[in-house]
């Protein structure tokens, strides 16, 4: 029996001396970062318990484990030396042609030396964000975004400018007048970030006019659009629209992809689709990150699309996906009151829902997570964290059927006691309905928690909140 270690033990760091000794060393940028709300609220949707509605999280129970089985077990069998070597920065042949197929199957052709393989797509949002911004540089995306590219863009320290979205995706003439505004101010963004199709969290999609003239603005002003796909492949109705580095062909448009939707988020593997210049530097910034993306993992997608079943999995998927979103939808109906919205996506994992503006989400969450039942509340998809406090993300594909009608039966019962509350309150009088207002919001909150009042933006934000009308129950 192995002796022991003796030694001393971390002391807790509780103290406010201990914590000071720190704060001097910290970056600047630190003062600005930002959690993911998705990581974290991991730990707590992680008990069995806990029905999540708040993760981006695909079904992996659908992929047969004979089939992950059998695909390991030729890889120890065959390649185990090389499987867990390092590889090359940019990514293995072999890997870069499993990503040809996917962007190919929505009708992209991209130069194999245009991509780089990436620890998934988060990273790719990383590395393209470090290789592009200074602090102070202003970066334009939708509103709202994905709350993990938030962090991302305040981490980099970059301004972020949020154009409005409806039905159609990110409008483009709210895009226009912004970038005439920061033309007058002597400003340029350094990139406009959207996720057009079945967009995270809003599950909306950019209509293919809104499409052609973002990539015209692109190619006029010659500025860089980084577009976001990882929903592409996953529709459920309405027709096919091209994504933009289609219509582009890879001048001024930096594609993002990831298997983590169409096959596993765990094995962490995501692509990133850019010019030779742009994609030196974005070489540069990964090898200094973590030298090269797993290896293994790249040898298991090897080996997955080897067998030609891929897509075939895909449409499964698509399958499952739009029953669940059928379910969500029929359970919100019911449970959810009059005056909530919601969007109905034709594809990708995601519902938005907006509950009347005297409800605050990020309150509202911590009530339901006693009830064994989480979402992402909506301020996360926003750089102004004042912004989106009335709606949520919903997510239909991590769970089954019956578990999405009975978190939905969850969340519906604690908007009806804030409802309630506000409702008994404001019947004294128009007098005191602001204070119901404001006790709605704070319920289930923490003493400083919450209830707070949206403030309007400043300076170049340019942030709208998003509606799109849903058939509530009466």
């Amino acid at each position: 029996m192995a002796d022991t270690p003796t030694g001393h033990r971390r002391r807790a760091h509780t103290r406010t001396r201990d914590i000071e000794r720190y704060a001097g060393l910290f970056a600047e940028r630190t003062g600005v970062m930002r959690s993911s709300a998705m990581r974290d609220l991991m730990a707590v949707t992680a008990r069995p318990e806990v029905i999540s509605l708040a993760g981006g999280l695909p079904d992996t129970s659908t992929f047969p484990p004979q089939t992950f089985a059998a695909q390991m077990t030729r890889i120890a069998q065959t390649s185990a030396a090389e499987a867990l070597q390092y590889g090359p920065t940019e990514g293995f042949e072999e890997t870069v042609d499993c990503i040809l197929q996917v962007m190919g199957a929505e009708g992209m052709l991209p130069d194999p030396e245009d991509v780089i393989v990436t620890t998934g797509g988060q990273q790719a949002i990383d590395l393209i964000t470090k290789t592009l911004i200074d602090p102070g540089d202003v970066v334009i995306c939708e509103a709202p975004t994905y709350p993990g590219a938030v962090p991302v863009f305040c981490s980099y320290q970059a301004e972020v400018v949020q154009i409005e979205c409806d039905e159609d995706g990110m409008r483009i003439d709210e895009l226009e007048a912004t970038l005439a505004r920061l033309d007058g101010d002597g400003r340029r963004p350094k990139f406009v970030y959207s996720v057009p199709s079945f967009q995270n969290p809003a599950g909306v999609s950019m209509s293919i006019e809104r499409r052609s003239r973002l990539v015209e603005l692109a190619r006029s002003r010659e500025m860089l659009v980084i577009e976001d796909n990882p929903y592409g492949l996953l529709r459920f109705g309405g027709d096919p629209l091209p994504p933009l580095y289609q219509l582009d062909g890879g001048d001024f448009v930096i594609y993002i992809g990831t298997f983590s939707k169409i096959l596993s988020p765990g094995i962490r593997l995501g692509w990133a689709v850019a010019p030779p210049p742009v994609m030196e530097k974005i070489v540069l910034g990964k090898q200094a990150a973590d030298l090269c993306t797993s290896t293994l993992t790249q040898y298991f997608v090897r080996e997955y699309f080897s067998e030609g079943h891929w897509r075939q999995y895909v449409d499964d998927l698509v399958e499952i996906y739009r029953g669940r979103r059928d379910v969500m939808v029929a359970a919100l109906a019911e449970h959810f009151p009059a005056e909530a919205t919601w969007t109905e996506p034709e594809g990708g994992l995601f519902i938005w829902a907006t509950l009347p503006d005297y409800i605050d989400t990020g309150d509202l969450l911590a009530r339901a997570l006693r009830d064994d039942v989480a979402f992402v509340p909506g301020q996360a998809a926003y750089a102004d964290e004042d912004l989106g406090r009335n709606s949520m993300r919903l997510n239909f594909s991590g769970v089954d059927e019956g578990e999405i009608r009975e978190g939905i039966r969850r969340i519906g019962k604690v908007i009806d006691e804030q409802v309630g509350l506000y409702k008994t309150i404001a019947g004294a009088g128009d007098g005191v309905a602001e204070g119901a207002a404001q006790g709605a919001r704070g319920a289930g909150a923490s003493a400083d928690g919450g209830g707070r009042e949206a403030e309007q933006p400043s300076g170049d934000v340019n942030v709208l909140p998003f509606r799109k009308t849903g058939e509530g129950s009466a």
